[in-house]
């Protein structure tokens, strides 16, 4: 299976973003958080990225669901 440039960028994004959750979850330490400051343009621009690459990728297999 191929994947279009916008479905592996969100791929990409959302490993990102797992990433940082289990870090989180993990040792409490925030990537996002310490690369770009606390709640900053920059980090909420990153975490909005993330979140609708999610939406995305849900999207997306929902789709692709309907049209088997």
């Amino acid at each position: 299976m191929k994947m279009s440039a916008m479905g592996w960028i969100t791929f990409v994004l959302v490993i990102i973003g797992a990433l940082n959750w289990g870090l989180v979850g993990f040792f409490e330490w925030d990537l996002v958080k310490a690369i770009f400051g606390d709640m900053t343009t920059a980090s909420r621009v990153v975490y909005d990225l993330v979140g609708l690459s999610a939406l995305w990728l849900i999207v997306s297999a929902m789709m692709k669901g309907s049209e088997e």
